[in-house]
C-alpha cells in the first residue's frame, strides 16, 4: 500500500483561549473550522474568540491517504492503529540577533552569520551546553488511538523519558513563563491535530527592541510529525513524515499575501526539484511554456483587489481594475498586457551583491512599480533589497502571460501539488522575508527540502533521542532541520515585532543606503510589510447602537488597526485584543466587505484631544485629534464598562502575567514609520 501524509507543512497558531480551539483552514484564503473538545470538525469558523475575548487556538489537522486519494483513518479495513510522534521546540533564544538578511546563505558564503560577526542572542552563555539549555524543548510525544489528548508541558513525560527536556524560563520576572508549546489530540477516526501553545512570553531582562531582548522566551514552534500505520494482516508498517509551524493568529484569514509561503516553496520545487519540467528544467524557464489565467494569473490580480480592505494602496488597486480584458490572449491586445506586466520590478539576482538591482527602484513613470510593499531589507544598509517583488516563478507566468502565452480555459490541468499542501503554508508570508511573520527566508532555500515541499528532517524520528537538539548548526547548510529550525530566525518575542513590522518609509533615490544615522534617508515612499497578516488601515464593522457605543466610532470609518496598543510591552500583554477582519458579504462573493470585528474595545478607553491643547491657541478648538488608549489601572475601569468586559477582565486577572520594563537600546531604534499611527 502507498500513502502520503498533508499537509506536508502544517500551520497551527496561537490562542490565549484555555479550552476553545478551531482547525486550521484547508484552502488558501479560507476561513478555520469550528471544531469540539476532541478536534472533529463541525463547520465554518463563527467566532474567533471565546467569550472573555481570548483567541481560539488553531489547530492543524494532518491527515493520511491512499494512492487513489481515499482517506485511511482508523476505521479503514485492516487498519491496526495509527501511532503519532510529534516532537516541537523553540530555538530562538540559542540562536543568533535577528539582523534582517544578515545570514541568508542564498547570497553566498560570505553572508553567512560568522563571516558577519552577527552577534548571539543570550551571548553570555558560551558553552555549548549552556546554549542548549536556552532551548525551549519538551521532547518527542507520542499519541494513538481516538479521541485522545497529550501536552507538551513539564507534567507530561517524553518519548523516551530520559529525553534532556529544556524549559529554560519556568519563572520570569517580566511576562509570563513558557511552560508548555501546546498539545497533541486525535479525533474520533484517529487523525492528529496539532495545537500550539498560549501567546506566552517572557524574561529576566527588560525589553529592548522589536528584534527582541536576552532572557526572552516565547511559545512560537515547529517540529517534525511522524506517523507510522500498522495493518491487522501483519503486513509491514507505513511510516511517513510531515512538519508542523506553530505561528501568531491570522487576523485577516480571507485576505491572501500576494506572494504567499506555498508561493515561495514552489518557487524553490519549480527551480530547483524539477516539479514541472515542461516549465523550468534545472534552473532554466523555458519561454514556449503555456500558462494558465485562471491558475497563474487571476490568483495575484485577486490578492492585489483584496490589499485595500487592510492597507490604503489605492495605486495597487489599479492592478485588478480590469482595465481591458486580460483572459484576451490576442496579439491585438499584447500592448495592454505588455505594459501592465511592465510596472512589475524584477527580482534580484542574489548572486549578484551590487545594490544597482532592480528591486531598489520604486517609480516607472512617477508611479509606484508592484507590488507595493517593503522588500525584504529596507531597513539596514546590509544586503539591501528596498521593495518587493513576486517571486522568480509568479515573475516568469506572468511573463507569459503578457507575451500571449497562455490560455484562459476554466477546465485547466492543476499544478502536481496537493491542494491540501498548498493550503497550509497558503495562508502564510511568503515575501517580503524581513523576518516574515510564521517563518523567513531560510525557506526559500533549497537545502531544506528533500523533495517538493517536503522538509529535510536532519536525524529523523528516533535522532535526538540522547543528545537533544543542537544550538548552533545552520540547516541552511545542508544536512536537514532539527525541531525548532524554521522559526528560530524570527522575533522574541514575537508580539513585539508584530506591533513594529507593519509600515516603512524607505528611502527610493540611494540604491545603497536604507539609513543614515539610524534614521530612514530621505526622500522616504510610504509603504507596507504584510498587511494580510498584520492589517494597518481597516474598517470599523460595529453596527449596532451599543457596538458603537464601546468603539466610540459609527461603522465603515477607516482607522487604524492597532489603535490603543502604543508600544510593543502593551502588545505583549494585550495581542489578543485585536480584531478579526472578515467579509461581512461572504454570501456574494463578487461583491467582498471586509470589517473589523470581534475587538476587544471595553479595554481600551477613548478621547478627543482639542488641536488646541496641543497648540495653545483657542483658535484651534474646532478640531480634534481622536486617541485610543490602555488605562493604566485598567481592571477596574474595565470591569464597569458591562458584562463582557468583565468577564474579560476575569481572564487579565487569571494570568500569571508580570508587568513588563523596557529599557530602550538606542543602538536598535525602531523601525520607520512606527511611532506616528495616522
Amino acid at each position: 500500500m502507498e500513502l502520503t501524509i498533508h499537509p506536508s507543512v502544517g500551520v497551527s497558531r496561537l490562542g490565549n483561549s484555555p479550552e476553545s480551539f478551531c482547525l486550521s483552514p484547508e484552502r488558501i484564503g479560507q476561513l478555520p473550522y469550528e471544531a469540539d473538545a476532541n478536534g472533529n470538525k463541525l463547520g465554518p469558523i463563527v467566532e474567533f474568540k471565546d467569550e472573555k475575548g481570548q483567541i481560539k487556538r488553531q489547530g492543524q489537522v494532518f491527515k493520511l491517504y491512499q494512492k487513489d486519494g481515499t482517506e485511511l483513518t482508523l476505521n479503514t479495513p485492516n487498519v491496526k492503529a495509527i501511532n503519532w510522534t510529534v516532537h516541537l521546540a523553540n530555538k530562538k533564544a540559542a540562536w543568533y540577533q535577528y539582523s534582517e538578511l544578515e545570514g541568508n546563505l542564498l547570497y553566498g558564503e560570505n553572508n553567512s552569520y560568522v563571516n558577519r560577526e552577527t552577534p548571539l542572542r543570550n551571548a553570555d552563555k558560551t558553552s555549548n551546553e549552556a546554549r542548549q539549555k536556552l532551548i525551549v524543548d519538551p521532547g518527542p510525544r507520542e499519541i494513538s488511538g481516538a479521541s485522545c489528548s497529550v501536552g507538551f508541558d513539564q507534567g507530561t513525560e517524553p518519548v523516551p523519558a530520559d529525553y534532556p527536556v529544556s524549559y529554560p524560563n519556568s519563572d520570569v520576572e517580566y511576562g509570563t513563563a513558557v511552560l508548555t508549546l501546546g498539545d497533541l489530540k486525535t479525533d474520533n477516526e484517529g487523525r492528529l491535530i496539532v495545537l500550539g501553545g498560549y501567546g506566552h512570553a517572557g524574561g529576566d531582562k527588560p525589553l529592548v527592541s522589536y528584534g527582541g531582548s536576552d532572557t526572552w522566551h516565547d511559545d512560537i514552534a515547529d517540529g517534525p510529525v511522524y506517523c507510522t500505520v500498522e495493518f491487522e494482516d501483519g503486513s509491514e508498517p507505513i511510516s511517513l513524515q510531515a512538519w508542523v509551524v506553530v505561528g501568531s493568529p491570522d487576523f485577516a484569514p480571507e485576505i491572501v499575501n500576494i506572494s504567499n509561503l506555498s508561493d515561495s516553496m514552489f518557487d524553490v520545487a519549480v527551480r530547483d526539484f524539477n516539479l514541472i519540467p515542461d516549465m523550468c528544467l534545472d534552473g532554466v524557464y523555458n519561454d514556449t511554456y503555456i500558462a494558465n489565467y485562471q491558475r497563474d494569473i487571476l490568483p495575484i490580480v485577486k490578492r492585489f483587489s483584496r490589499y485595500q480592505w487592510v492597507a490604503n494602496v489605492q495605486s495597487m488597486a489599479a492592478f485588478s481594475a480590469d482595465s481591458f480584458d486580460y483572459t484576451d490572449s490576442s496579439e491585438e491586445n499584447r500592448a495592454n498586457r505588455e505594459n501592465y506586466f511592465s510596472y512589475f520590478r524584477e527580482p534580484d539576482d542574489k548572486s549578484n551583491l551590487s545594490p544597482n538591482q532592480p528591486q531598489q527602484v520604486l517609480f516607472k513613470n512617477d508611479f509606484p512599480m508592484m507590488p507595493l510593499n517593503s522588500g525584504s531589507n529596507s531597513v539596514s544598509n546590509q544586503t539591501i533589497e528596498k521593495f518587493d517583488a513576486l517571486s522568480q516563478t509568479q515573475k516568469f507566468l506572468l511573463g507569459q502571460w503578457a507575451r500571449g502565452c497562455f490560455e484562459a480555459t476554466e477546465n485547466f490541468k492543476p499544478h502536481p501539488v496537493d491542494p491540501l499542501d498548498q493550503g497550509s503554508v497558503g495562508n502564510c508570508v511568503g515575501l517580503p522575508m524581513c523576518p516574515g511573520i510564521e517563518v523567513t527566508w531560510s525557506l526559500q532555500n533549497p537545502k531544506v527540502y528533500t523533495s517538493p515541499y517536503i522538509i529535510s528532517d536532519y536525524k529523523g524520528k528516533n535522532g535526538y533521542n540522547k543528545t537533544g537538539l543542537s544550538p548552533s548548526r545552520d540547516e541552511c547548510e545542508g544536512g536537514g532541520c532539527e525541531p525548532g529550525d524554521l522559526t528560530k530566525r524570527m522575533a522574541c518575542p514575537w508580539q513585539a515585532d508584530f506591533f513594529q513590522c507593519t509600515i516603512q518609509n524607505i528611502n527610493f533615490t540611494n540604491p545603497a543606503k536604507n539609513k543614515i544615522s539610524d534614521q530612514p534617508l530621505p526622500p522616504t515612499y510610504y509603504s507596507y510589510w504584510w498587511p494580510p497578516q498584520s492589517p494597518w488601515d481597516v474598517l470599523t464593522g460595529e453596527t449596532t447602537e451599543i457596538g458603537q457605543a464601546e468603539s466610540h466610532l459609527p461603522a465603515g470609518e477607516q482607522v487604524n488597526y492597532q489603535r490603543g496598543i502604543n508600544s510593543f510591552v502593551q502588545m505583549v500583554e494585550h495581542w489578543s485584543a485585536l480584531a478579526f477582519i472578515r467579509d461581512k458579504n461572504a454570501q456574494d462573493p463578487d461583491y467582498p466587505y471586509f470589517t473589523e470585528t470581534e475587538r476587544n474595545h471595553a479595554l481600551f478607553s477613548y478621547k478627543e484631544i482639542s488641536t488646541g491643547q496641543i497648540t495653545g491657541n483657542p483658535e484651534d478648538d474646532g478640531t480634534s485629534i481622536p486617541v485610543f488608549y490602555i488605562e493604566s489601572k485598567r481592571c477596574p475601569t474595565v470591569k464597569a464598562r458591562g458584562k463582557r468586559a468583565k468577564l474579560m477582565v476575569e481572564a487579565l486577572e487569571a494570568r500569571a502575567f508580570k508587568p513588563i520594563q523596557v529599557a530602550y537600546n538606542h543602538s536598535q531604534t525602531p523601525r520607520s514609520g512606527r511611532r506616528v499611527r495616522r
